[in-house]
């Protein structure tokens, strides 16, 4: 099997990086962030790497930004534009047919990365699938549906989702109300590591054997 999965989440820090992770690790896959803002503080493919180690083909970014703020305001001041073309023709350098390629978004569904397009142009543009990370919070319902019919309305195949913590009884209204099979609910922990990244993936193994 071989394909593409593109992770996006409900919004920032909702666990996008430790999905991919576990969707890297499940899937044996290469993963890329074709764009990362926030470079000075380190980067989430170096992330990757330190969870699931070296050995883990990371390819290069096609955008930099040293800002950890949205990718149009990073690249608005270091007088960059980012531009869809360039995102494309990195991807296109990407060998995939012999394996899983995770790619990470940034933020939200609906984050800029210049004046006029968002991750969702980029995403529709790709014509590959999504996974959709949520954490639980108060208030997240309404960010994961709000996600959810965006998605919908654009026409987004989406692969499944993976919930990220629990608050009440969010995960089981979810999984009523998403139209997308759940491929994990990651377990709280005091610390990543790759022990708990691979307890994780067994859940996605599992969901993927099933959906077959």
């Amino acid at each position: 099997m071989s394909g593409v999965l593109f992770v996006t989440g409900i919004g920032t820090d909702v666990g996008k990086t430790v999905a991919s992770a576990v969707l890297v690790k499940a899937l044996q896959a290469s993963y890329w962030k074709p764009i990362q803002s926030g470079v000075a503080e380190g980067t989430d493919g170096q992330r990757i790497r330190q969870w699931l180690g070296q050995e883990v083909k990371v390819y290069p970014e096609a955008y930099r930004l040293q800002r950890a703020v949205s990718p149009h305001l990073a690249a608005r001041e270091e007088g960059v534009q980012v531009d869809l073309k360039v995102v494309h023709q990195a991807f296109q350098n990407i060998p995939i047919a012999d394996g899983w390629l995770v790619v990470e978004g940034a933020g939200g569904l609906l984050v800029p990365l210049n004046e006029n397009q968002s991750f969702l142009d980029l995403i529709v543009s790709l014509h590959v699938p999504v996974v959709l990370v949520s954490r639980q919070y108060l208030g997240s319902l309404n960010h994961t549906l709000l996600t959810a019919r965006v998605l919908e309305q654009a026409g987004v195949s989406v692969a499944g989702w993976i919930c990220n913590g629990s608050y009440e009884s969010n995960e089981e209204d979810l999984e009523k109300w998403l139209p997308w099979p759940k491929l994990a609910s990651l377990e709280w922990t005091e610390r990543i590591d790759a022990a708990w990244i691979e307890q994780q993936a067994r859940q996605v193994r599992l969901q993927l054997l099933m959906g077959q």
